[in-house]
């Protein structure tokens, strides 16, 4: 492979004229010529042999027909010298073969292929064989004037014109002959050509194609080992030419980006140290905040790890009271007493940090300079005076808003450059978050603890309240006994005043069970049994448990802990009112859950009238209670009752309010009834 000279130096002046080359220097305009002109000579050439062969197929043809000549010419004498003994058309059929033979040869037949060669001295002699059969042998073999046929003058002519059919098989073999000789040349040449051009094109297409191809891949060798200097040189105005250009052109163009890549990637490597110490950053202060449980710890632990990475020498947490325009110290570091209780730091409107809750950040390079409103302080500002010379100060917040400030405080001068700034930003709401996090938890817990406390109220009033009311009564009426010395009504009252303590007693056993009351996954079921077994012993009312067997199949979703509880709970209070105010001699409880999940407590007893209760709701907390708890589960509570016909309570838990049967990370719901 000749040696080739890639140097800037040497290589000739690129032409003008950029972008595509024109059409006639085109790389694809030369392959697709080249490729023309030899599909034309091969097909030329394939053609010639396939003429040649079609016409020594017709030769052959005609060797064979001409050679039939002799055979049909002895069967013609044959059957002539047959004819004199028997009558047989087998003559006429030889004479009119002979005939048929000879008309297609002088014709020719395209289509078997049939054909004489077209060398005059053969249709010469062709037209000899016809003459000597037409005029000389065919008028003896088949008179048409009425004579005899002469079979003696026929075998007596019949030798001269068998040669002269010899004769013609030789002149048309020796023509197949040179033909063939011709075919096997054109083959030969073929062969030459193809070869030839199969170098031809190999060298064609190493000058056009690989030899560009070499160049440029020496090139971007050259060019991966930083010999940024290498030009190509254009040789061509084709395609390659095109491209050695735009290799130029690249390798112009990165020498100088080059130049300065080493700068580049030192400034992008420090920007991606600096957005992973970010993150890491983020991350630990996400962390951190999650974990604390305290607002001062949460704050001091916020302030200790953002001074430690921006270098700071104090810095302080406040929150803000907007009620008050004043700001509390949460937490600080670093910084003097007197700086941590100024009174002027306290004021939302009297300092620096007071001017972060209303614009998210404040910077000062230099204390000694800032002006507040317009004006310099010339006593200089508190921190100034505690020797610190630069400050920065950023809003905490949440969704609710501002809802403080914290700032970091400097010894000498310091400027923050925006994407500490934008960190310092982003860990203030952080902190904001964490902080409205704590609050809204503290009060969740305290909304909790009321409604708790609601619940344990209005069950110690419809329950022990009355109870005492009523033994306060009796007290009372057995006080006045004894002043009258009226021993028979004390007597009777004594008894009442027992089962009042009594009751009183069983009424503290019930609440103290309920309110420990803890169910796990699937534990409704023994739940309901025992708070019935349990109303049994503390009443003569008989009381009939009913479960639905089928519906408790899987028909419906399970509830879940809180929901079977609350369940639980209302059944408590259902029959806590049959004990205490029915009267009855029978109560039904009906458990069921299908899509629907139901519970059915029905007694026999006194019963009461709906429109006098609703005047009087407030002396019914039962009631309210279960009707609360029935909110609380999304499920519906119709109370059924009539003077003197008992009351029907039932409690409706619709599919959709019912508890999800995914698992848990913590529970694994089962159903709620389980059969």
């Amino acid at each position: 492979m000749p040696q080739t000279d890639t140097s800037a130096a040497d290589a000739p002046a690129a032409p003008a004229a950029s972008g595509l080359p024109a059409m006639r220097h085109r790389l694809s305009t030369r392959i697709i010529s080249l490729s023309l002109a030899v599909l034309l000579a091969v097909l030329g050439m394939i053609s010639g042999t396939l003429w040649l062969s079609w016409k020594l197929e017709g030769a052959g043809a005609a060797i064979n027909d001409a050679g039939s000549l002799r055979m049909r010419a002895n069967r013609v004498a044959i059957e002539l010298t047959l004819a004199q003994a028997r009558q047989s058309n087998a003559l006429a059929m030889q004479v009119q073969a002979l005939d048929t033979t000879l008309a297609q040869l002088k014709k020719g037949n395209p289509a078997r292929p049939l054909f004489l060669p077209d060398e005059p001295a053969i249709h010469a002699q062709m037209a000899r064989v016809t003459h000597d059969w037409q005029q000389r042998l065919r008028p003896l073999a088949l008179p048409s004037d009425g004579h005899d046929a002469a079979p003696d003058q026929y075998i007596a002519m019949l030798p001269g014109f068998v040669a002269q059919a010899d004769r013609l098989v030789g002149m048309i073999e020796q023509d197949s002959a040179r033909k063939t000789d011709l075919l096997r040349l054109s083959q030969a040449a073929l062969a030459a050509m193809a070869c030839v051009g199969t170098v031809a094109v190999i060298y064609l297409l190493y000058l056009w194609i690989i030899l560009p191809v070499l160049r440029l891949q020496d090139g971007l060798r050259r060019m991966a080992a930083r010999e940024f200097s290498l030009r190509l040189p254009v040789e061509s105005r084709d395609e390659f030419g095109t491209l050695s250009e735009g290799f130029n052109r690249m390798a112009g163009e990165l020498q100088g980006l080059y130049q300065d890549l080493e700068a580049r990637v030192a400034q992008k490597t420090a920007e991606l140290e600096r957005h992973n110490r970010d993150l890491e950053s983020l991350y630990d202060m996400a962390a951190f905040l999650n974990q604390a449980s305290d607002a001062e710890a949460m704050a001091r632990g916020f302030l200790e790890r953002v001074v430690r990475q921006f270098d700071a020498e104090g810095g302080s947490v406040r929150v803000l009271d907007s009620r008050h325009g004043r700001m509390h110290l949460l937490a600080a570091t670093g910084l003097p007493a007197a700086l941590a209780d100024a009174e002027a730091c306290a004021a939302a409107d009297a300092c620096h940090c007071g001017d972060a809750t209303r614009e998210a950040v404040v910077t000062i390079v230099d204390l000694r300079t800032a002006q507040r409103g317009g004006v310099i302080a010339r006593d200089g500002t508190a921190c100034e005076r505690s020797g610190f010379q630069a400050l920065a100060a950023f809003r905490i917040e949440s969704q609710r808003g501002a809802t403080g400030v914290f700032a970091l405080h400097f010894r000498a001068p310091r400027t923050l450059p925006p994407s500490d700034r934008q960190l310092l930003e982003t860990l203030g709401q952080h902190l904001g978050t964490a902080l409205e996090h704590l609050r809204l938890s503290a009060t969740a817990r305290q909304l909790a603890v009321v409604e708790e406390r609601n619940l344990v109220a209005q069950g110690l009033h419809d329950s022990i309240a009355q109870g005492l009311n009523y033994l306060n009564l009796q007290v009372q009426l057995l006080d006045a006994a004894v002043t009258r010395d009226d021993l028979a009504e004390t007597r009777e009252i004594v008894p009442m005043l027992r089962h009042g303590v009594e009751e009183s007693y069983q009424d503290v056993r019930e609440l103290l069970n309920n309110f420990r009351s803890r169910l796990g996954t699937g534990e409704l079921r023994p739940a309901v049994e025992e708070t019935v077994e349990r109303f049994r012993r503390q009443c003569r009312t008989e009381a009939a448990l009913t479960i639905d067997e089928n519906a408790g199949s899987g028909a419906g979703r399970p509830l879940s802990p809180e929901q079977q509880l609350q369940v639980l709970f209302i059944l408590q209070e259902a029959l806590s009112n049959v004990r205490k105010h029915a009267m009855a001699a029978h109560v039904a409880v009906a458990l069921s859950h299908g899509r629907e999940f139901r519970l059915v407590v029905q007694d026999d007893g006194e019963g009461f009238d709906p429109d006098e209760l609703a005047t009087r709701a407030d002396a019914h907390i039962g009631l309210n209670i279960m009707r609360e708890r029935a909110a609380r589960l999304g499920a519906q509570l119709q109370v059924q009752a009539a003077a003197g016909r008992g009351v029907r309570i039932e409690l409706i838990l619709a599919a959709t309010a019912q508890a999800d049967t995914r698992p848990d990370t913590k529970t694994t719901q089962t159903t709620g009834i389980q059969s």
